[in-house]
């Protein structure tokens, strides 16, 4: 199993390697050189009997060669999913309460913000000398954040560790922690290259959860569009408990590539309408426009007004769905000017040549809107935003 971030447009692929970066044979004797430490030591004694009769108890083999771990900031919850062999599916071992959260919903974006990142990450730390018991550090800032985030400020030191506290990272019990840094070591003795770690904002087939964060996005909108890969990334793992292939763009966008059939996405069954977009050159400046601001662009009249834009264009593109196709859902990024005016609108997901000019066109036409400030002045921004066209 390998998994890549390809930096679309930049030629540059960048393999997921733990600090490791090594074959089997390299990595053969990592669980020895962590029992060199206390902790380990300790806790690989107390614990390896009843790892391996739990995995037994499940028809699982042990060790795990490959491991991967997902985790819901809402839900607070952390799962661990293991599997033997490499073309073998993925297996859910146990789900650990994540004990304690810092901040929101969202991605993290600066340092000091107390954000838990979301997004796709893999373990590239162990540290059996956790102030926090002990800990596996994730590859925060990665190849997206470093695009999307403070350019000065990102953060770090970003892990999953003991201790039940936080400002940003994912704790759990020590007990917990325990079990997992076991496991996750034995994977890398047997030779996985990295151990990939999704954190997600929820679980998207929850009910109570899809609401809290369609309530949370009513105030973000342009915070849907970052979630819509982590849940095609979600959905695809809950079809084939495999991983898909996951990219990020020149925007710092997370792009998934399903590696088997198309998949369904749960409770929202989107049927895209793809026609090739008008062609359109963007000649903005890419320097001038901040990744990151003090204040988002203000639309004039505020959401309220937005989003009354937003269902009027929807319904008025009804009459231009083509096919027998009855829902489709566009993705559009726009720039907002230092003037706050919107230009090089486009339609990048979704549509037909028709709906695409007419949405471009209507976006294009907006009043100005107060334009995003950084560092006590006037800045482009570019933002990006859903629609839900359905007949």
């Amino acid at each position: 199993m390998r998994l890549f971030i390809v930096l679309l447009g930049c030629l540059v692929v960048l393999p997921f390697l733990s600090f490791s970066q090594g074959t089997a044979a390299a990595n053969a004797n990592f669980v020895e050189y962590q029992k060199k430490f206390p902790r380990i030591n300790a806790a690989y004694y107390k614990k390896l009997q009843n790892l391996q009769k739990e995995f037994s108890d499940k028809n699982l083999a042990w060790p795990a060669r490959y491991i991967y771990i997902r985790s819901f900031k809402y839900d607070s919850e952390l799962e661990v999913w293991v599997k033997y062999q490499k073309n073998e599916s993925f297996k859910l071992f146990k789900t650990y309460k994540v004990c304690a959260l810092a901040g929101t919903l969202g991605p993290k974006r600066l340092q000091g913000d107390f954000q838990v990142p979301e997004g796709f990450y893999y373990v590239n730390e162990f540290n059996p000398k956790s102030m926090y018991h002990l800990s596996l550090g994730l590859n925060y800032p990665n190849a997206s954040d470093k695009v999307l985030s403070d350019a000065h400020q990102p953060g770090g030191d970003i892990y999953i560790h003991g201790s039940c506290v936080t400002t940003g990272c994912i704790p759990i019990t020590d007990n917990q922690i325990e079990d997992l840094y076991i496991l996750a070591a034995h994977a890398i003795n047997e030779g996985q290259d990295f151990i990939p770690v999704h954190i997600f904002p929820i679980r998207f087939d929850v009910k109570r959860s899809v609401d809290y964060l369609n309530n949370y996005a009513r105030n973000y909108p342009e915070y849907r569009s970052f979630v819509q890969p982590l849940k095609e990334a979600y959905d695809y793992f809950n079809m084939h408990a495999d991983l898909p292939l996951i990219m990020v763009n020149r925007r710092g966008e997370y792009v998934v590539q399903p590696l088997k059939e198309t998949f369904i996405r749960i409770n929202e069954p989107i049927v895209p309408v793809h026609v090739e977009s008008p062609v359109r050159i963007n000649t903005f400046p890419e320097d001038s426009i901040s990744k990151v601001v003090d204040q988002l662009p203000q639309f004039q009249g505020g959401y309220a007004a937005f989003q009354k834009f937003l269902d009027k264009l929807s319904n008025d593109m009804k009459v231009h769905m083509s096919g027998s196709f009855s829902k489709t859902y566009l993705t559009v990024e726009y720039i907002v000017d230092q003037k706050g005016k919107v230009v090089f609108a486009e339609v990048t997901k979704g549509g037909n040549k028709l709906i695409n000019e007419k949405v471009v066109d209507a976006f294009e036409a907006l009043p100005r809107y107060i334009p995003a400030r950084r560092l006590g002045r006037d800045v482009a921004m570019r933002l990006t935003q859903g629609i839900d066209i359905s007949l």
